[in-house]
Formats: structure tokens, sequence, C-alpha cells
């Protein structure tokens, strides 16, 4: 039977996983905003966002060291702390410089919640015995759906920007209070730890990390299966607006397709991965989501827009808590270093992605970039299937 605090914990680790939703996609219609304020071009912008990746990047492998030291849950509180301080302030702030600074603490504080959710996630997991990446993931989609549309529909209702940004960064807190000691402490994940991973079998991995292939392999595809969520949440809006010609108000709809799509599916990934092995899920949903795009890409009716942005989202849905699993499974590799090597490794192609397909669109347009991302899930699906 599984403990009450298991119970608990879970229960808290969703809302997290909302809570980073939340935040992230609350940056998607911020995009447009931004770009105006400080007027600049295409690349420019993907320049600009590189910075939100660099602070994730060069945060999470520091977030293993801290989450070993005091534990996901302190994690977790001061990094939500610091999104609720830095999201505001995106909208407020008209230097570039200044704003390069403030994306930059910003992605670093997600990149450090992401790691230690997924951590905390991964332990949970192992307690329960049984998938549940994939219902975690999907409260993350389910928080990007809200956050996509929340700004949006505060700011049509009246409030300013700012005063929306705000509003959305209390509630964060507030989440994150409400489920505070329901999380693991720092002495439980340490016990469950050695329970799943004996410490010899650890402390000889550690040390040879870099070297193993399953790590590495597994943190390429979470780069290319990132670069595509990266694509819709930086993006998307951007595409909508200048490309297909939608008003800034309703541009937020295709980040919120793609995330009601993937929260879906997500919601009934775990059920799906007892069903079927994990090699036709990879290799079948990757190369729904290259259709997707391709359909997103080539429509000039805002509904079959909207149903390639669908289709992304059906197909990329469990392909990042597949890789998260599996990483956290690999028997002589800590989840504390196997997770953020894979996180970061991952994130680097949602966070810095992004600054990628900036720089492809300035120099052709963004459906080349698109294209680029397409490009990359059918490459995940090649690399899956020739898999040992």
């Amino acid at each position: 039977m599984i403990e009450n605090q298991t119970k608990k914990a879970k229960r808290a680790t969703q809302f997290i996983f909302l809570v980073c939703g939340l935040a992230i996609s609350s940056w998607a219609p911020m995009v447009p905003y931004v770009k105006e304020r400080l007027d600049i071009n295409e690349a420019e912008l993907g320049l600009l966002l590189l910075f939100l990746g660099l602070g994730a990047v060069i945060m999470m492998p520091i977030t293993g060291l801290l989450s070993k030291r005091y534990g996901n849950k302190i994690v977790i509180l001061c990094t939500t702390a610091i999104i609720a301080l830095t999201l505001p302030l995106l909208l407020i702030i008209s230097s570039a410089s200044l704003m390069a600074l403030c994306i930059f603490i910003f992605g670093a504080s997600i990149g450090a919640i992401d790691v230690a959710m997924n951590s905390h996630g991964i332990l949970v997991q192992n307690k329960y015995n049984r998938p549940i990446m994939s219902s975690l993931h999907g409260l993350f989609s389910l928080g990007g759906l809200f956050g996509s549309l929340g700004l949006g529909f505060l700011i049509k209702m009246g409030l300013i920007p700012q005063i929306a940004a705000i509003s959305i960064a209390l509630l964060l807190c507030l989440i994150v209070l409400s489920q505070f000691k329901s999380l693991f402490d720092h002495a439980t994940e340490q016990k469950s730890q050695i329970i799943h991973k004996p410490e010899k079998q650890l402390e000889h991995s550690s040390k040879k990390l870099i070297f193993n292939r399953t790590v590495l392999f597994f943190g390429l595809l979470c780069f290319a299966s990132f670069l595509s969520e990266g694509a819709m949440l930086d993006w998307s809006a951007v595409f909508l607006k200048d490309i297909k010609d939608i008003d800034v108000e309703f541009t937020g709809a295709g980040y919120a397709t793609f995330s009601i799509a993937m929260a879906s599916m997500r919601l009934m990934g775990d059920r799906l991965v007892e069903k079927l092995n994990a090699k036709t899920m990879v290799i079948g949903g990757s190369l729904l989501a290259a259709l997707g795009l391709i359909i997103a890409i080539y429509s000039i009716w805002m509904p079959f827009v909207l149903f390639g942005f669908l289709l992304l989202g059906i197909g990329s849905a469990n392909l990042v808590p597949l890789f998260f699993s599996e990483a956290g499974r690999i028997p002589t590799v800590p989840t504390s270093v196997s997770i953020p090597a894979i996180t970061t490794m991952g994130y680097a192609g949602q966070l810095m992605g992004p600054a990628i397909l900036g720089l492809i669109a300035h120099q052709f347009n963004l459906e080349v970039a698109f294209l680029f991302s397409a490009t990359l899930m059918v490459l995940i699906a090649v690399l899956y299937f020739f898999r040992k």
C-alpha cells in the first residue's frame, strides 16, 4: 500500500509542475511586447532570448549540488520567489542590457525549479513503483495552457500588462507555499536515493558520468525534443502575428493549442506507457510532431495552422517524460546527477534553441526555422529506431 506521505508528495509535486508551466508559458505572450518595447528585429530578439537559455543551462548543474545539500523543496521555494520577482520586470524594463540580465535571472530560476521538480518527481515515482512522470509533465503542460492564455485574458479584461504579470507572480507564490510541507524533506530524499541505487554504485558512476553513453544519448534526444517546445514558447506568438497576421491579443492561441494537446496526451501517458512499448511511442510521436510543424508552416487557413500545433503537441507530449524516466533508472548514475545532466542538455534545446531559430529566421524566414525544428523531430525517430 502506498504511504499517505507519498500520496501527499505526489499531489504537491503535481502542483509544482503546474507552477513551472504557468511561469514559463506566461513569458510566451510577453515576447511580442518585449520585441516592440525594445524595437528589435528577429535576430536581435533571438540573441536576447539566448540569455534565458544561458541562465538555465548554467544553473542546472549547480541545482544538482544545491538539491543534494539542501533538498529539492528548499530549491523549489527559493527559485519560485525569484521567478515571482523577475516576471513583472520583463514588462517594465526598456533597456536591452537590463532586459538581458533580467531574462538571464528568470531563465536561471526556471532551470533550477525544473531540475528540482523532476528530481523530486523521479523519487516519488520510485516510491510508487509505477509510471507517473507523464502525468506530472501533463500538469506542466496544463500550466502552459493557463499561463499562455491567462496573461492575455487579464490584459483583455482591462489590466495593464505589468499588473497582470504581478497577479500571476502572486499566484505562483501562493500555490508553492500551500504545497511546501507536503514535499519530501531532505532526509527522506536521501533515504529514497540509497534504497533505489546502492551507494557503492552511485560513487562509482558519478566519477564516470561524462563518459556514460546512455546519459549522452537521452540528453541529445531531449535537446531535439525541447527545441520544438522552445520554438512554440518563444516563436509561436511572433509566427502568428508576423507570418499569419493575427491580432497580438490572440497570438497566445498557438501555444495554448499546443499545450492543450500536450497536457491531454501526458495525462493519459502513464497508461499508454504501460500498454505500449516506449519505442513505438517515441518513433510515432516524433514523426507526428514533425508532420504537425509542416502543416502549421504551409497552411494559410488559421484552423489548419492550429491543427498543426495540435499534432505537434500530441506527438511530442510523452517524449520528454519517457527520456526523464529512463535517466532516472540508469542503475549506476544517481538521480541527483543524471537528472541535472539530462535536464541541462535537454533544456539547452528549449532555452538556447530559440536563439538558433531566431538567427535562421533572420537569415531566411520563420518558416525555414520551423522546418529545421521538424527535421530534428525526424532525427529523434531515426536515432531511437536504431537504438540497441
